[in-house]
């Protein structure tokens, strides 16, 4: 591979996406992680859901690049999900403490494995909705 090509990779934001049932927390994740509301559309704000694809930048200290892709969770934008993960490196699939996985995670996490994702981590959300002895 030549040098150039190389350096083009390394300088390329790893690219992560959220995963998961509506209303289980994937874009207060990406804003808590962030600092971006990635609900930028009057329509979002006023159904308080994520319709289309959100899109926020992260750099950390060290300098490494992340970019995230907030995807929505209702089963009526399924098409906006599947594009918005195609090219994930990484998938957060985030499940709501409260409600524990729901369909749309089951769906969500079927799409990832078809489209072989193999990065992952499972964030719990909405925790301080649950009693300490439900969350064992």
């Amino acid at each position: 591979m030549d040098s150039n090509k190389t350096a083009a990779l390394s300088s390329r934001p790893f690219v992560i996406g959220t995963s998961g049932h509506i209303d289980h927390g994937k874009t207060t994740l990406v804003k808590a992680l962030t600092g971006v509301d990635t609900d930028r559309w009057a329509e979002e704000k006023k159904r308080g859901i994520t319709i289309d694809l959100g899109f926020a930048h992260y750099e950390d200290e060290q300098g490494n690049q992340m970019a995230f892709v907030d995807v929505p969770g209702h089963e009526k934008f399924i098409h906006n999900m599947l594009a918005g993960v195609a090219g994930l490196d990484a998938v957060l699939l985030v499940v709501a403490a409260d409600e524990g996985v729901m369909p749309q995670t089951r769906e969500h996490l079927n799409i990832c494995n078809l489209l072989k994702i193999q990065t992952g981590l499972v964030v719990l959300t909405r925790i301080d909705l649950v009693e300490e002895e439900e969350m064992v």
